[in-house]
């Protein structure tokens, strides 16, 4: 099967589900420092927003990783890149476990981070190639393994953290990293023939000169954009175990309110494919962020325990289909040779207001002492990204018209 007929076959499909395991597994590197926050604050005995610092040096590796291996991609293949960032999420994971103080454990958070980009940006990026009529859900499924890892990961290792702390976690996951990504990862060495994106990369044309804008300044939009509705984001899903610590429900109910979060956003990844694939990236993406602000202003007067688990449902199914539909974008308004650093760069931005704004929720914290700026914070950055969306919106033709057209 060579050509075009490779696209959306049954060896897509296969190959998507390989990724979504990756996925589910490589992405544990963001969202294990979430799960020990609490627990490093009580034992280097530092306040909050120091606490944070980890978690925002994870997410600045993420983002670097994101770019950096994105171009490694394009050059050499998946199989490469994702063997190499096991390695380093492995080595980081084993060093972290023996972390004499909260400095050196940041520093190897980002190490953690760089190489835990792999999992995120360049596997949606990759998927991408081998699907068109159904590349908004390819994409959706594969960006779910991020929550998935978020999800599945802080419930299995609940029991290890309580009885043998967080450095017995990190152990643990530096194993389960190597024998399972690198073996994985040699399933997915074939490579895309050229031909079978030659219509893929004329429809992308026809859009992009539909919208106006250069391919630069969309993606520089594109990032500003992603800052924007991350800072947002970043707000409940980073501190939900601190809050619901602080109310006194114990961190526990924090991780079980945080997977609950994350599963609602793996289903809604799934609805914003499928919503993808008939409104495009644009419209699925500014939908998202709307829906994701109307649930941070439910977030304001919440406080009791059944209240907070249902609107952190509530925000998990209002923002899953967000940053997928950035690569979604870029993928329709922009050629497929370009794809790895164009995506890496969006995906980039986006994490960087994920590191942003998990730093500033905790200084915001720290200074007010509540969380309730933080939110407002999140909310105000959120109209951000809507604003450029919206414009990016007004600057296009149709979705429809242009597939005529093509």
């Amino acid at each position: 099967m060579t050509g075009p007929d490779v696209l959306d076959s049954r060896y897509s499909w296969f190959r998507l589900a390989i990724s979504l395991l990756i996925a589910t597994v490589g992405n544990v590197g963001i969202w294990v420092i979430v799960m020990v926050m609490p627990a490093i604050q009580a034992e280097f005995g530092i306040d909050r927003g120091e606490a944070s610092f980890p978690y925002t040096m994870t997410m600045i590796g993420y983002a670097v990783g994101n770019f950096a291996v994105g171009r490694i991609i394009d050059r050499f293949g998946v199989t490469a890149a994702l063997s190499l960032s096991a390695a380093i999420i492995a080595g980081g994971m084993g060093l972290a476990a023996i972390s004499p103080s909260v400095l050196l454990l940041a520093g190897l958070q980002l190490v953690i981070g760089f190489g835990t980009g792999a999992s995120f940006g360049p596997l949606m990026t990759d998927v991408s190639m081998w699907f068109l009529k159904r590349r908004g859900i390819a994409v959706a499924i594969t960006a779910c393994g991020n929550y998935l890892s978020g999800a599945v990961w802080p419930l299995m290792l609940a029991g290890v953290l309580e009885a043998d702390g967080w450095r017995a976690v990190y152990v643990w996951l530096a194993v389960i990293t190597v024998v399972t990504m690198v073996p994985l990862s040699f399933l997915l060495r074939r490579r895309v023939p050229l031909e079978a994106t030659a219509r893929s990369d004329a429809i992308s044309s026809l859009r992009a000169k539909a919208a106006g804008f250069s391919p630069r300044t969309l993606m520089l939009m594109l990032g500003l954009a992603g800052i924007g509705c991350c800072v947002a984001m970043s707000m409940p899903q980073v501190h939900i175990v601190s809050l619901c610590t602080d109310l006194g429900y114990g961190p526990a109910v924090g991780g079980q309110m945080l997977a609950l979060m994350l599963l609602g956003g793996a289903a809604s990844r799934l609805v914003f494919g499928f919503v993808a694939d008939w409104l495009g990236g644009v419209r699925t993406l500014l939908i998202g962020s709307s829906l994701q602000c109307l649930a941070l202003f439910l977030y304001l007067p919440t406080g009791g325990l059944t209240s907070l688990f249902v609107v952190s449902a509530v925000f998990g199914l209002s923002q899953g289909g967000i940053v997928p539909s950035y690569a979604l974008v870029v993928r329709e308004y922009m050629p497929s040779v370009e794809a790895g650093r164009r995506v890496g760069f969006v995906i980039m931005a986006t994490i960087m207001g994920m590191a942003l704004g998990g730093w500033m929720s905790g200084w915001i914290y720290d200074v007010t002492g509540s969380y309730q700026m933080a939110f407002v914070n999140g909310i105000l950055w959120n109209f951000l990204n809507m604003g450029i969306m919206v414009l990016i919106l007004l600057r296009t033709r149709p979705r429809k018209a242009v597939a005529v057209a093509a």
